[in-house]
Protein backbone atom coordinates (compact mmCIF):
# COMPACT_ATOMS: atom_id res chain seq x y z
CA UNK A 1 0.00 0.00 0.00
CA UNK A 2 0.95 3.62 -0.58
CA UNK A 3 -0.53 6.19 1.78
CA UNK A 4 -0.85 9.73 0.46
CA UNK A 5 0.42 11.95 3.28
CA UNK A 6 0.15 15.07 1.10
CA UNK A 7 -0.91 15.12 -2.56
CA UNK A 8 0.57 18.47 -3.55
CA UNK A 9 -1.57 20.94 -5.53
CA UNK A 10 -3.23 18.24 -7.65
CA UNK A 11 -2.48 14.54 -8.00
CA UNK A 12 -4.31 11.72 -9.75
CA UNK A 13 -3.90 8.09 -10.74
CA UNK A 14 -3.20 7.76 -14.46
CA UNK A 15 -2.41 5.02 -16.94
CA UNK A 16 -2.56 5.33 -20.74
CA UNK A 17 -6.27 6.09 -20.74
CA UNK A 18 -9.48 4.65 -22.11
CA UNK A 19 -9.44 5.20 -25.88
CA UNK A 20 -12.26 4.09 -28.15
CA UNK A 21 -15.23 5.51 -26.23
CA UNK A 22 -15.60 8.87 -27.97
CA UNK A 23 -18.92 7.77 -29.49
CA UNK A 24 -20.22 7.48 -25.92
CA UNK A 25 -18.97 10.95 -25.01
CA UNK A 26 -16.12 9.57 -22.86
CA UNK A 27 -12.70 11.25 -23.18
CA UNK A 28 -9.56 9.15 -23.53
CA UNK A 29 -7.92 10.73 -20.47
CA UNK A 30 -4.72 9.02 -19.26
CA UNK A 31 -1.33 10.55 -18.51
CA UNK A 32 -1.01 14.03 -19.97
CA UNK A 33 2.70 13.34 -20.63
CA UNK A 34 2.40 9.72 -21.72
CA UNK A 35 6.11 9.22 -22.63
CA UNK A 36 7.11 10.11 -19.06
CA UNK A 37 4.69 7.57 -17.57
CA UNK A 38 5.87 4.90 -20.00
CA UNK A 39 9.48 5.56 -19.03
CA UNK A 40 8.76 5.41 -15.29
CA UNK A 41 7.05 2.05 -15.74
CA UNK A 42 9.88 0.61 -17.82
CA UNK A 43 12.39 1.64 -15.16
CA UNK A 44 10.67 -0.53 -12.52
CA UNK A 45 9.88 -3.43 -14.86
CA UNK A 46 6.17 -2.71 -15.30
CA UNK A 47 4.23 -2.86 -18.54
CA UNK A 48 4.23 0.64 -20.04
CA UNK A 49 0.50 1.01 -19.46
CA UNK A 50 0.53 0.30 -15.72
CA UNK A 51 -1.11 2.94 -13.55
CA UNK A 52 1.07 5.43 -11.71
CA UNK A 53 0.66 8.76 -9.95
CA UNK A 54 0.61 12.02 -11.89
CA UNK A 55 1.66 15.00 -9.77
CA UNK A 56 0.89 18.55 -10.84
CA UNK A 57 3.57 20.93 -9.58
CA UNK A 58 5.09 18.38 -7.20
CA UNK A 59 4.71 18.92 -3.46
CA UNK A 60 3.68 15.34 -2.62
CA UNK A 61 4.54 13.05 0.29
CA UNK A 62 3.94 9.31 -0.17
CA UNK A 63 4.41 6.70 2.59
CA UNK A 64 5.05 3.09 1.54
CA UNK A 65 3.67 0.59 4.05
CA UNK A 66 5.59 -2.21 2.35
CA UNK A 67 8.90 -2.17 0.51
CA UNK A 68 8.74 -1.41 -3.20
CA UNK A 69 10.78 -0.27 -6.17
CA UNK A 70 9.81 3.15 -7.50
CA UNK A 71 10.90 5.60 -10.19
CA UNK A 72 10.09 9.27 -10.81
CA UNK A 73 10.08 10.92 -14.25
CA UNK A 74 8.65 13.96 -16.00
CA UNK A 75 9.10 17.49 -14.67
CA UNK A 76 12.36 17.32 -12.66
CA UNK A 77 11.89 17.63 -8.89
CA UNK A 78 14.26 17.26 -5.94
CA UNK A 79 13.48 13.94 -4.25
CA UNK A 80 13.93 12.96 -0.63
CA UNK A 81 13.45 9.47 0.78
CA UNK A 82 12.99 9.35 4.53
CA UNK A 83 13.58 5.85 5.87
CA UNK A 84 14.66 4.18 9.09
CA UNK A 85 18.28 5.07 9.58
CA UNK A 86 18.42 8.31 7.66
CA UNK A 87 17.51 10.33 4.61
CA UNK A 88 18.68 9.70 1.04
CA UNK A 89 18.07 11.70 -2.11
CA UNK A 90 17.34 9.45 -5.08
CA UNK A 91 17.69 10.78 -8.61
CA UNK A 92 15.08 11.27 -11.27
CA UNK A 93 14.64 8.66 -14.02
CA UNK A 94 16.30 5.87 -12.03
CA UNK A 95 14.77 2.97 -10.05
CA UNK A 96 15.25 3.09 -6.27
CA UNK A 97 14.16 0.91 -3.36
CA UNK A 98 11.72 2.28 -0.78
CA UNK A 99 11.87 0.19 2.42
CA UNK A 100 8.76 -0.53 4.50
CA UNK A 101 7.69 2.65 6.25
CA UNK A 102 9.74 4.85 3.92
CA UNK A 103 8.33 8.21 2.89
CA UNK A 104 9.03 9.69 -0.54
CA UNK A 105 8.90 13.48 -0.67
CA UNK A 106 8.67 15.19 -4.05
CA UNK A 107 9.50 18.90 -4.04
CA UNK A 108 8.46 21.53 -6.59
CA UNK A 109 9.72 21.02 -10.15
CA UNK A 110 12.44 23.30 -11.41
CA UNK A 111 10.88 23.30 -14.88
CA UNK A 112 7.76 21.77 -16.35
CA UNK A 113 4.54 20.92 -14.58
CA UNK A 114 3.76 17.20 -14.37
CA UNK A 115 5.81 14.52 -12.61
CA UNK A 116 5.13 10.77 -12.60
CA UNK A 117 5.70 8.23 -9.83
CA UNK A 118 5.69 4.57 -10.85
CA UNK A 119 5.84 1.71 -8.37
CA UNK A 120 6.72 -1.85 -9.33
CA UNK A 121 3.43 -3.73 -9.65
CA UNK A 122 1.50 -0.59 -10.59
CA UNK A 123 -1.19 1.28 -8.67
CA UNK A 124 -3.95 -1.33 -8.43
CA UNK A 125 -7.13 0.76 -8.10
CA UNK A 126 -10.35 -0.54 -9.72
CA UNK A 127 -10.67 -0.43 -13.51
CA UNK A 128 -13.42 1.72 -15.03
CA UNK A 129 -14.13 1.22 -18.75
CA UNK A 130 -10.76 -0.42 -19.26
CA UNK A 131 -8.64 2.14 -17.41
CA UNK A 132 -7.57 3.16 -13.92
CA UNK A 133 -7.20 6.82 -14.95
CA UNK A 134 -8.85 9.72 -13.19
CA UNK A 135 -10.79 11.79 -15.73
CA UNK A 136 -11.17 15.35 -14.48
CA UNK A 137 -13.83 16.19 -17.08
CA UNK A 138 -16.26 13.26 -16.85
CA UNK A 139 -15.48 12.18 -13.27
CA UNK A 140 -14.70 8.58 -14.27
CA UNK A 141 -12.04 6.68 -12.37
CA UNK A 142 -10.71 7.24 -8.86
CA UNK A 143 -11.12 10.62 -7.20
CA UNK A 144 -8.16 13.01 -7.18
CA UNK A 145 -5.77 12.06 -4.40
CA UNK A 146 -6.02 13.70 -1.00
CA UNK A 147 -4.29 13.30 2.33
CA UNK A 148 -5.22 9.90 3.74
CA UNK A 149 -5.88 8.20 0.39
CA UNK A 150 -4.48 4.65 0.39
CA UNK A 151 -3.47 3.15 -2.95
CA UNK A 152 -3.01 -0.61 -3.32
CA UNK A 153 0.00 -1.88 -5.27
CA UNK A 154 -0.37 -4.75 -7.72
CA UNK A 155 1.47 -8.09 -7.58
CA UNK A 156 5.06 -8.27 -8.82
CA UNK A 157 5.70 -12.01 -9.05
CA UNK A 158 5.23 -12.28 -12.81
CA UNK A 159 7.19 -9.12 -13.70
CA UNK A 160 10.60 -9.31 -15.38
CA UNK A 161 13.66 -8.27 -13.36
CA UNK A 162 14.76 -4.66 -13.29
CA UNK A 163 17.63 -4.42 -15.75
CA UNK A 164 18.48 -0.70 -15.94
CA UNK A 165 20.19 1.67 -13.51
CA UNK A 166 18.99 4.93 -15.02
CA UNK A 167 17.55 6.47 -18.16
CA UNK A 168 19.29 9.19 -20.20
CA UNK A 169 18.28 12.70 -19.15
CA UNK A 170 15.20 13.93 -21.00
CA UNK A 171 15.51 16.50 -23.74
CA UNK A 172 14.77 20.07 -22.76
CA UNK A 173 11.16 21.11 -23.16
CA UNK A 174 10.82 22.70 -26.60
CA UNK A 175 10.02 26.40 -26.74
CA UNK A 176 8.38 25.87 -30.13
CA UNK A 177 5.53 23.43 -30.76
CA UNK A 178 4.88 22.20 -34.28
CA UNK A 179 1.37 22.37 -35.71
CA UNK A 180 -0.44 21.17 -38.81
CA UNK A 181 -3.31 23.09 -40.41
CA UNK A 182 -6.54 22.07 -38.74
CA UNK A 183 -9.79 20.81 -40.26
CA UNK A 184 -11.40 24.26 -39.93
CA UNK A 185 -8.55 26.59 -40.82
CA UNK A 186 -10.77 27.89 -43.64
CA UNK A 187 -13.03 29.46 -40.98
CA UNK A 188 -10.24 31.98 -40.32
CA UNK A 189 -8.76 34.80 -42.34
CA UNK A 190 -5.90 33.68 -44.65
CA UNK A 191 -3.24 35.22 -42.40
CA UNK A 192 -4.52 33.57 -39.17
CA UNK A 193 -2.05 30.66 -39.23
CA UNK A 194 0.79 33.14 -39.80
CA UNK A 195 -0.50 35.17 -36.84
CA UNK A 196 -0.53 32.02 -34.68
CA UNK A 197 3.14 31.38 -35.51
CA UNK A 198 4.36 34.98 -35.51
CA UNK A 199 4.82 35.64 -31.80
CA UNK A 200 4.81 33.79 -28.47
CA UNK A 201 1.72 33.06 -26.42
CA UNK A 202 1.53 33.12 -22.62
CA UNK A 203 0.11 30.10 -20.76
CA UNK A 204 -2.90 31.17 -18.71
CA UNK A 205 -3.54 30.39 -15.04
CA UNK A 206 -6.81 28.77 -16.18
CA UNK A 207 -5.03 25.83 -17.84
CA UNK A 208 -5.61 22.26 -16.61
CA UNK A 209 -5.67 18.64 -17.83
CA UNK A 210 -8.48 19.52 -20.24
CA UNK A 211 -6.49 22.15 -22.10
CA UNK A 212 -3.79 24.81 -22.13
CA UNK A 213 -5.40 28.23 -22.43
CA UNK A 214 -3.24 30.79 -24.16
CA UNK A 215 -3.06 34.56 -23.99
CA UNK A 216 -1.72 36.53 -26.93
CA UNK A 217 -2.59 37.51 -30.48
CA UNK A 218 -6.25 36.92 -31.35
CA UNK A 219 -7.02 34.76 -34.36
CA UNK A 220 -9.58 36.44 -36.57
CA UNK A 221 -12.37 34.43 -38.13
CA UNK A 222 -13.49 34.84 -41.73
CA UNK A 223 -16.81 33.08 -41.15
CA UNK A 224 -19.38 33.89 -38.53
CA UNK A 225 -22.13 31.71 -37.14
CA UNK A 226 -22.02 28.45 -35.24
CA UNK A 227 -20.15 25.28 -36.09
CA UNK A 228 -21.98 21.97 -35.49
CA UNK A 229 -20.33 19.90 -32.79
CA UNK A 230 -17.70 17.55 -34.22
CA UNK A 231 -15.01 15.20 -32.98
CA UNK A 232 -11.70 16.47 -31.62
CA UNK A 233 -8.31 14.93 -30.91
CA UNK A 234 -5.68 15.65 -28.28
CA UNK A 235 -3.52 18.49 -29.51
CA UNK A 236 -6.35 20.31 -31.29
CA UNK A 237 -6.10 24.12 -31.14
CA UNK A 238 -9.68 25.22 -30.75
CA UNK A 239 -10.48 28.93 -30.99
CA UNK A 240 -13.45 30.25 -28.97
CA UNK A 241 -15.14 33.57 -29.80
CA UNK A 242 -12.48 35.63 -27.96
CA UNK A 243 -9.94 34.53 -30.61
CA UNK A 244 -7.43 33.04 -28.15
CA UNK A 245 -6.51 29.39 -28.82
CA UNK A 246 -6.80 26.47 -26.40
CA UNK A 247 -4.53 23.42 -26.82
CA UNK A 248 -6.53 20.38 -25.77
CA UNK A 249 -4.83 17.76 -23.57
CA UNK A 250 -5.71 14.30 -22.23
CA UNK A 251 -9.07 15.15 -20.62
CA UNK A 252 -10.38 17.13 -23.59
CA UNK A 253 -14.03 16.58 -24.58
CA UNK A 254 -14.62 14.19 -27.50
CA UNK A 255 -16.51 16.90 -29.41
CA UNK A 256 -16.43 20.66 -29.67
CA UNK A 257 -18.39 23.46 -31.28
CA UNK A 258 -15.63 26.00 -32.02
CA UNK A 259 -13.40 25.76 -35.11
CA UNK A 260 -10.02 24.01 -34.84
CA UNK A 261 -7.40 26.08 -36.67
CA UNK A 262 -4.47 23.71 -36.15
CA UNK A 263 -3.41 20.45 -34.49
CA UNK A 264 -0.14 19.71 -32.71
CA UNK A 265 2.04 17.02 -34.22
CA UNK A 266 1.76 14.00 -31.95
CA UNK A 267 5.44 14.09 -30.96
CA UNK A 268 4.92 17.51 -29.35
CA UNK A 269 1.92 16.61 -27.17
CA UNK A 270 4.11 15.75 -24.18
CA UNK A 271 5.82 19.13 -24.42
CA UNK A 272 2.47 20.88 -24.35
CA UNK A 273 1.46 18.87 -21.26
CA UNK A 274 4.51 20.22 -19.40
CA UNK A 275 3.67 23.90 -20.01
CA UNK A 276 3.06 25.72 -16.75
CA UNK A 277 1.19 28.99 -16.13
CA UNK A 278 3.38 31.91 -17.09
CA UNK A 279 5.43 29.96 -19.65
CA UNK A 280 5.81 31.39 -23.13
CA UNK A 281 5.44 29.14 -26.15
CA UNK A 282 5.62 29.60 -29.88
CA UNK A 283 4.12 27.59 -32.73
CA UNK A 284 5.43 26.82 -36.18
CA UNK A 285 3.99 24.92 -39.10
CA UNK A 286 5.61 21.50 -39.28
CA UNK A 287 4.80 17.98 -40.30
CA UNK A 288 4.43 14.60 -38.67
CA UNK A 289 7.43 12.34 -38.56
CA UNK A 290 7.16 9.23 -40.72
Amino acid sequence: MIEVVAPGPYATVQDLGRPGHGHLGVPCSGAADAPSLRLANRLVGNPEGAAGIELTFGGARLRFTGGAWAAVTGAPCPLELRRPGGVVRPGMAAPFWVPPGGELRVALPSTGLRTYVAVRGGVDVPVTMGSRSTDSLSGLGPAPLRAGTVLPVGPTGALPPITVDAAPPPAARPDVLRVLPGPRDDWFVPEALATLCAQPYLVSQDSNRVGVRLEGARLERARGGELPSEGMVAGALQVPPDGRPIVFLADHPPTGGYPVIAVLVSADLAGAAQLRPGDRVRFRLGRERA
